[in-house]
């Protein structure tokens, strides 16, 4: 490795048991990872004196999963992914930068987040940058603060130019895993008649929440939930359905999405590392939903999916 202080380490703790999951979600953001777990550690060998102290004393009920991020480029699109993907798991753990003071962790990412233009029409703008919109351009301003969702990543992207293709004037939207809420904004402004967006992570709620209301969409209604439990149906099942979550919630979800959506509704799932498309194809074709597109952009999938 090149000298240090040209890296920076992304550092995030969790209970021992859940090791597994987050090793998982952080080979999403690089393959090269640092795993410090000392809970088998013999203490009881003839090496045991050659331990280091601050080993011998470590917390063993938790263990560490480290990545080494180059120091010249924006940190912050791991940073919310990461954080996306363990609020989808409903994996709890600390997360850290280390070599990265505080002020510029809340900051800095601010430096690399500029209009981007995604489709045919829509722009997402930063709420802190002037734009002046060409004609037909629809324009989304976001601050998404620690939650994921700034059209930025792969995944978010290929999701916004879906909802172009596929949501019509009265569309009834649900996003499930709404981050910042950027998907359900884009979808009212695409001309949906409502749109129910949740996420398990209060914090990512009240962010989608502010973001809703600075855009102005009065028919979007951000809530709590974990996946699909909380959703509500009274004013009953929704056209399209927006899941931009990690392919093992996905197919978690497979047996249960069938039932929030209509007849001929679409699914449009996003968040698959590319390796693992076919296994989520699998699940959701054994669930009478039938992939009827796919799209691949640097290793991440999203697929149309139609209730059949």
């Amino acid at each position: 490795m090149e000298n240090c202080k040209d890296w920076t380490q992304l550092k995030v703790t969790v209970k021992r048991e859940h090791l597994d999951e987050l090793v998982a979600i952080m080979s999403m953001i690089q393959n090269n990872l640092m795993i410090e777990d000392f809970s088998d550690i013999d203490l009881t060998s003839c090496y045991g004196d050659l331990i280091d102290e601050s080993i011998l004393n470590a917390d063993k009920t938790v263990a560490s999963v480290s990545v080494f991020l180059p120091a010249d480029r924006p940190f912050t699109d791991a940073v919310s992914f990461l954080r996306e993907r363990m609020s989808a798991a409903a994996l709890e753990g600390k997360v850290e930068m280390i070599g990265v003071n505080e002020e510029d962790w809340a900051n800095s990412w601010k430096a690399y987040y500029k209009t981007l233009h995604i489709g045919k029409r829509m722009v997402i703008v930063p709420a802190w940058e002037d734009y002046t919109p060409a004609e037909g351009e629809i324009v989304v301003r976001m601050d998404p603060g620690m939650a994921f969702g700034t059209g930025t990543h792969e995944t978010t992207r290929l999701v916004i130019e879906l909802l172009e293709q596929y949501t019509k004037k009265g569309t009834r939207v649900l996003d499930v895993g709404c981050g910042s809420g950027i998907l359900a904004i884009c979808a009212s402004k695409l001309g949906a008649a409502e749109c129910r967006a949740y996420d398990i992570d209060p914090v990512a709620v009240r962010v989608a929440e502010e973001n809703v209301k600075d855009s102005g969409q009065t028919n979007v209604i951000c809530g709590v939930s974990d996946l699909l439990r909380q959703v509500d149906l009274t004013g009953g099942k929704y056209d399209l359905v927006c899941a931009n979550i990690v392919a093992d919630i996905i197919i978690r979800m497979a047996p249960d999405v069938g039932n929030y959506m209509k007849d001929d509704a679409i699914l449009l799932a996003s968040g698959i590392i590319t390796e693992r498309a076919e296994e989520v194809v699998a699940a959701l074709e054994t669930n009478a939903l039938r992939v009827v597109e796919r799209h691949d952009d640097n290793g991440w999938s999203a697929l149309v999916v139609q209730k059949v």
